[in-house]
């Protein structure tokens, strides 16, 4: 063992020492101290003082039926809107004494699954939780294990939660607004299928009551599996993309829009005046990019923080907190628009 590593200090050091079992040290750091003297209590203090023992938060919340660990269940851990939600819940978490514990689940069913079951293994207080479009009947277990839950992005219209989200409708109606206005005449809707997910249904509607209220029509290319078709979605755009018309690009799925900025580059010379793009999120890239993005931006890191209050309201079963909370969202206009 190298010089440098210091062994752990075990509960059971601390009962060899105290000259106790282990059983009586684990009642003494729960504080379950009623029927123990006090001469057993001062042994222990005493062995804890001299080795440095500090109890592993995780050991302890399980057998003290709470860890002060959130469980965090990102879509896709490598953008800034994610990490911007995760700075807000770990502000929040840290003032009240919580630690997190964040996986990417890369929107996928498999590792959501795979992380929810290791997190409650873990044995966390409750999740802050992402979802994709399959998870309500993956809550359930969050359910069965009797674990609060609070989404963030977005929720299911069919299933009763907690939630933090943004005027997804509201913003998306107002910018492909103003995009016709200023004019586009031609609209192409890139995203992958609403299914049950609030984010998806609120962009997808907002698009096309804009259109309606505008009177121009649309083409949609239906991203499959959740994975874009870079070569495919090329081919449509070609197929739609006269050169002539404007046209505007719309791809409301935040993690959809760099596959699609690159299937696009080959129309970059016509942008803005004959081809659009607009977008969701992706503030670490889009500003600079060459031409910039224009996007819909949501105000991710108090959406983070607020689904931290909620989730710790709930565990602690104040009811103080609105459960259902909707931020608003503002556009950063790019070079890829009018």
């Amino acid at each position: 063992m190298p010089a440098n590593t210091k062994k752990r200090v075990t509960i059971n050091d601390i009962a060899t020492m105290a000259g106790i079992s282990k059983t009586t040290v684990s009642f003494y750091l729960n504080g379950k101290t009623e029927r123990m003297s006090s001469k057993t209590q001062e042994r222990i203090r005493e062995a804890i003082a001299k080795t440095g023992y500090e109890p592993s938060p995780i050991a302890r919340g399980m057998n003290a039926k709470k860890t002060s660990l959130i469980g965090v269940i990102i879509g896709d851990i490598t953008n800034t809107f994610s990490n911007q939600i995760v700075k807000g819940i770990e502000g929040v978490a840290a003032e009240k004494g919580y630690r997190t514990l964040v996986s990417s689940s890369n929107h996928s069913r498999t590792d959501e699954r795979a992380y929810i079951d290791r997190l409650l293994a873990v044995g966390v207080d409750g999740f802050i939780v992402q979802p994709t479009a399959r998870f309500k009947e993956i809550s359930q277990v969050i359910e069965a294990a009797g674990k609060q839950l609070v989404f963030f992005d977005s929720k299911f219209y069919d299933f009763a939660s907690s939630w933090v989200k943004t005027d997804n409708y509201e913003a998306t109606f107002r910018a492909v607004t103003e995009c016709a206005r200023k004019g586009y005449e031609r609209f192409l809707l890139v995203a992958a299928p609403p299914q049950l997910l609030s984010s998806r249904i609120e962009r997808t509607s907002g698009f096309v009551d804009a259109l309606e209220a505008s009177e121009v029509g649309f083409t949609q290319f239906e991203i499959e599996n959740d994975q874009v078709d870079v070569p495919k979605l090329q081919e449509f755009l070609r197929s739609n993309i006269d050169g002539t018309t404007p046209t505007l690009v719309f791809a409301p799925n935040c993690w959809t829009l760099p596959d699609v900025y690159v299937a696009m580059r080959e129309f970059y010379p016509m942008m803005p005046d004959k081809v659009g793009l607009l977008g969701f999120d992706n503030a670490e890239w889009v500003g600079v990019a060459s031409p910039s993005v224009s996007v819909v931006m949501q105000p991710a890191l108090e959406e983070g923080r607020q689904a931290c209050r909620l989730l710790l309201d709930l565990i602690a079963g104040d009811a103080t907190v609105d459960p259902h909370q909707v931020l608003s969202c503002d556009v950063q206009w790019g070079a890829t628009t009018l």
